[in-house]
C-alpha cells in the first residue's frame, strides 16, 4: 500500500513590531529611579516572548488554544512572534476544533476550492500537490468532512488503470484502497472487482485516524446482493450480504451522509437506506412527505442531526423546504423552515424563471447556503434571515464542502 506523508502548508499572519521604549537619561531628577538599561529591556522582552501571556505557563496558554476554532487561531498568528509559533505548533492544531471552512468545485472543467469568508488565498491548495510525480491526473468522487475520495491515474491516456485513493488535503497524508474482493458464493473462489459506479466515503472527526469506504455490488440485473465495506483500521475489504431491496436505485454520491458511524444514503423511490460501518444494521427511512413530486429530496446533516430539503423550482413563487429528522427510530420528520428562494436573491417573485439548488448546510449552525447555477451562490442564515452573497462566479457546481482537519493517520498509513 502506498503512503505519502507532507507538513500542511500553513498560512503565516503579520508578525508585530515590538517598540523599545527610549533609554536617554537627560534632564533626569537624581530621585527618580534610573530607566532599566538596554541589556536588561532586551531581557525583559525576551522574557516576554517566551510567554506570551505573562506570568501564564505556555503549557496551559497550549491548552487554551487548543479548544479555539482555527479560524480564530489564524487571527491570533499576527499578534506577535511567539504568537505566530505557539498558534502553529502541530499539537495545538490537530485538537483545535474545526469547522465549515469553504468548498471544493468545479469550474469549467477546473477543480478549485472557495473560502468560506470569500477572502484571501484558497485554505487548500486544489491542485494536490503531494501527488506531483505519482499521479498524472485525478477526479474527485467523493468528500466527507475533511477527506477526499480519488479516482487517480499514473498515465492520463490509460483511462483503464487507475486507483482509488483517499487523502488529506490538510496534511498531505494519502493511501491507495486495494482492489475490492468478491467471494463468490458458489465455488468459493476470490474474485476482484473495481467500482464501476457508486462508491461512498465515511469519515467522523471525532475518530480522525480512520475511515470507511462503501461500495454497493449489484449482479447482471443491477440489483443490489452485497456491500463491500473498507475499514482503514483492518486495511481491507469486508463483503456482507445486502438487506435492502433489490430494486433500490441510489441517488448517487452527492447525495449521502455519514452520520454516528452510519451511512444514510438516497434513493430515486423517496427513501434513505442505511448500513453501518460492520454491515450488520441496515433500514429503511422515508422521506418526508413534500408539496412537489417533480423534484427528487436532498439530504444532508447539520448540529448531528439528519435534515432533508426541497426547491420546488416548477412553482412560481419557488420555496424552500427544510426538514429534520426528529425521531430517528420510527422516521418521524418536521418542517423546520420555508423560504422564497427568489427573495433570497433579490429577485421578484412571480417573474424569476431561474432554477436553484441548495448545496449544503452549515454543520454546525442553522445556515444553508444556495446557488441559482448561473449568475451567484448566497448563504442565509436561517435564525436570523441574514443572506450574504458567497460568490458571484458562473457554474458554481459539484460543490463539496470542506471541514480541515490537522490530525495525522499513524506511521502504518491509518
Amino acid at each position: 500500500m502506498k503512503k505519502h506523508e507532507h507538513a500542511a502548508s500553513l498560512p503565516y499572519g503579520c508578525a508585530g513590531q515590538d517598540r523599545s521604549p527610549s533609554t536617554g537619561d537627560g534632564g533626569r531628577d537624581e530621585d527618580t529611579p534610573p530607566l532599566p538599561s538596554t541589556e536588561l529591556a532586551f531581557e525583559k522582552k525576551q522574557e516576554h516572548e517566551q510567554h506570551p501571556l505573562g506570568s501564564l505557563p505556555v503549557d496551559a496558554l497550549a491548552e487554551i488554544l487548543s479548544r479555539v476554532p482555527y479560524k480564530s487561531l489564524c487571527r491570533f498568528k499576527c499578534v506577535s512572534k511567539p504568537w505566530l509559533a505557539l498558534c502553529s505548533d502541530p499539537d495545538i492544531l490537530k485538537r483545535c476544533p474545526q469547522t465549515l471552512s469553504g468548498f471544493f468545485y468545479n469550474y469549467r472543467g477546473r477543480f478549485k476550492f472557495h473560502n468560506l469568508s470569500g477572502r484571501g488565498p484558497p485554505l487548500v491548495d486544489p491542485s494536490l500537490p503531494f501527488w506531483q510525480g505519482v499521479y498524472d491526473t485525478y477526479t474527485v468522487e467523493h468528500c466527507c468532512g475533511s477527506l477526499l475520495l480519488c479516482k487517480c491515474w499514473e498515465l492520463r491516456h490509460v483511462v483503464d488503470e487507475y486507483d482509488y485513493t483517499v487523502c488529506n488535503p490538510m496534511t498531505g497524508q494519502w493511501t491507495v484502497l486495494p482492489p475490492v474482493v468478491w467471494q463468490d458464493q458458489e465455488d468459493g473462489a476470490s474474485v476482484y472487482f473495481e467500482p464501476m459506479g457508486d462508491i461512498f466515503l465515511g469519515f467522523d472527526p471525532d475518530a480522525p485516524s480512520r475511515f470507511v469506504v462503501f461500495v454497493p455490488l449489484t449482479n447482471c440485473f443491477c440489483e443490489f446482493i452485497e456491500m463491500a465495506i473498507y475499514s482503514s483500521e483492518t486495511e481491507q475489504w469486508n463483503t456482507v450480504k445486502s438487506e435492502w431491496a433489490y430494486s433500490t436505485i441510489l441517488v448517487g454520491n452527492s447525495e449521502c451522509v455519514f452520520l454516528n458511524g452510519t451511512m444514510h444514503l438516497a434513493t430515486h423511490y423517496g427513501s434513505i437506506v442505511t448500513v453501518d460501518a460492520e454491515g450488520k444494521v441496515w433500514r429503511e427511512i422515508q422521506m418526508p412527505d413534500t408539496p412537489s413530486s417533480n423534484y427528487e429530496v436532498s439530504i444532508g446533516r447539520s448540529q448531528g442531526r439528519l435534515y432533508a430539503w426541497q426547491i420546488d423550482n416548477y412553482d412560481d413563487d419557488a420555496h424552500l423546504y427544510v426538514w429534520v429528522l426528529e425521531d430517528y427510530v420510527i422516521g418521524k420528520w418536521t418542517l423546520k423552515y420555508t423560504v422564497p428562494v427568489s427573495e433570497l436573491f433579490g429577485r421578484q417573485r412571480g417573474e424569476d424563471d431561474m432554477a436553484y439548488t441548495m448545496f449544503a448546510m452549515h454543520p454546525d449552525c442553522n445556515c444553508i447556503f444556495i446557488t441559482d447555477e448561473e449568475e451567484m451562490a448566497v448563504s442565509y442564515d436561517l435564525d436570523n434571515q441574514k443572506v450574504n452573497v458567497s460568490c458571484t462566479f458562473e457554474q458554481f457546481q459539484d460543490v463539496l464542502p470542506y471541514i480541515p482537519c490537522f490530525a495525522e493517520w499513524s506511521s502504518d498509513g491509518h
